[in-house]
């Protein structure tokens, strides 16, 4: 399932790239993650600190990373399309001395079914607005995140690690915030209908939806604190029997039609209907227009039967985090790595 992991690690890529440093690896974000949300509440009474508050944690050390496959296919969203491109871990535990965090190496180096045995712990998969302020890399700005935590009404089990090797087809999709309205807004979408291994097909399509979707300009580094990221995993592709054999807020659905001699085809994610609070008709009509069709609304359904249209539905599993969020789990790994 899609996890807010996932979007810290599509966080991570961008941000590195931007500012040319070399990115965390998919496991060591994950594992890391997990062992942020593990500390919540209990790292008041479990963790032992320096004079000036600082948590004694253990060394981070880095390894080399797999490099991402370059194969992508469409962007998803409600506005007009993108050119077509070929482009587990161990709880902490109480004890005498200091509380000390596996290293990244050590992380790394654990099995799937030790990453299982982390549990009942609260949990994040949703974009959150922080009430702690940005302050670059400063310490003040991490040991205030680092006990404040816990962000979840109900706590939820935190989810298996899951290999870097894991196939899935995917998108991911960066909206920006207005600092004034407050009014959130598309600012790139892509993915692809093909499965990819997690680590190379979220970092490869993080980037590609920042820098290469051709209905925005690139994503600058100034823009990083307005940003929110989610990532869809599809999962149960069925094809339709009808036009509008499919439910709206569960399925996505991706359509393909001829017309004039030209084929046409889109696709919109499960959640872009409903957040316009279009039917299935209008849904299907922006759909068709997004694939390149240009004629009458209520002529859609006969030029799509003509056509010999087809639409294939499916489900997705969404996860979302924001800058703010990301930005606080990034302060508290860079206190790990200076230690």
């Amino acid at each position: 399932m899609a996890e807010a992991a996932h979007c810290a690690y599509c966080f991570e890529s961008l941000a590195a790239d931007l500012e040319g440093r070399k990115p965390l690896s998919f496991q060591s974000v994950q594992q890391l993650w997990i062992q942020y949300e593990l500390l919540g509440e209990e790292a008041f009474e479990a963790v032992e600190t320096d004079g000036d508050g600082v948590p004694r944690l253990g060394k981070v050390t880095e390894p080399d990373e797999d490099s991402f496959q370059e194969d992508q296919d469409n962007d998803e969203s409600g506005l007009p399309p993108a050119h077509e491109q070929d482009l587990s871990t161990q709880p902490p535990t109480r004890s005498s001395g200091p509380l000390q965090l596996p290293s990244i190496s050590r992380l790394q180096a654990l099995s799937p079914v030790s990453a299982s045995s982390a549990s009942s712990t609260p949990s994040s998969s949703s974009a959150t607005s922080s009430s702690v302020a940005l302050a670059g890399n400063s310490k003040s700005s991490s040991n205030s995140s680092f006990f404040s935590l816990g962000r979840s009404e109900q706590p939820s089990p935190v989810a298996p690690v899951q290999l870097a090797t894991e196939m899935h087809p995917l998108f991911v999709t960066w909206n920006t915030t207005s600092p004034r309205s407050r009014h959130r807004s598309l600012r790139g979408c892509i993915g692809t209908f093909d499965a990819q291994e997690l680590q190379s097909g979220l970092k490869n399509y993080a980037l590609t939806a920042a820098f290469h979707d051709t209905r925005f300009p690139p994503i600058a580094i100034s823009e990083l604190p307005t940003l929110s990221c989610s990532v869809t995993l599809l999962t149960n592709f069925t094809p339709c029997a009808s036009a509008l054999d499919w439910d709206l807020g569960t399925h996505g659905i991706k359509i393909a039609f001829a017309h004039h001699g030209r084929r046409y085809g889109a696709t919109y994610l499960p959640d872009v209907a409903v957040e316009q609070g279009w039917t299935k008709e209008e849904t299907m009509v922006s759909l068709m227009r997004k694939a390149g069709w240009s004629g009458r609304s209520r002529e859609w359904r006969d030029v799509f039967e003509k056509g010999k249209g087809s639409v294939v539905r499916y489900e997705g599993e969404k996860a979302s985090l924001g800058w703010e969020e990301w930005a606080e789990w990034r302060d508290w790994v860079a206190d790990l790595e200076e230690k």
